[in-house]
């Protein structure tokens, strides 16, 4: 239960994450935002980034050996790096349709997958 709880953390941690770093990219196409200064946005993006903590470093509690948890550091970074790969790619593909996902998108996200059956394997 602490392992899917942290995960289900992890991914809404990587939304707000996405949405911070990349979202004002297309916020940029409002009015009222595209005529903010960079100072502006940083500061928005900074209070959207703000939530990711909320449930990052709880994520990380929860899911850490140490703590009780299911896994150890490695293996939730490397959870966490693949969450925030598959998040970032519905994020891009729903809200920049301009992007596309191709072949070689997807034979990177099997090494990835690959690269979590090998750190997780006992």
């Amino acid at each position: 239960m602490k392992g899917l709880f942290t995960i289900g953390m992890l991914i809404m941690s990587n939304t707000f994450m996405t949405i911070a770093w990349y979202g004002h990219l297309k916020f940029s196409e409002m009015k009222w935002f595209s005529q903010l200064s960079m100072i502006g946005i940083v500061l928005i993006s900074w209070g959207i980034a703000l939530f990711e903590y909320f449930f990052q470093v709880p994520a990380n509690r929860l899911g850490f050996k140490d703590n009780g948890g299911p896994f150890s550091l490695i293996e939730l970074k490397v959870l966490q790096e693949v969450i925030t790969l598959v998040v970032f790619t519905i994020f891009t593909i729903l809200i920049f349709r301009t992007e596309s996902f191709k072949w070689n998108h997807f034979v990177g996200f099997v090494f990835l997958i690959l690269a979590v059956f090998f750190i997780f394997k006992k």
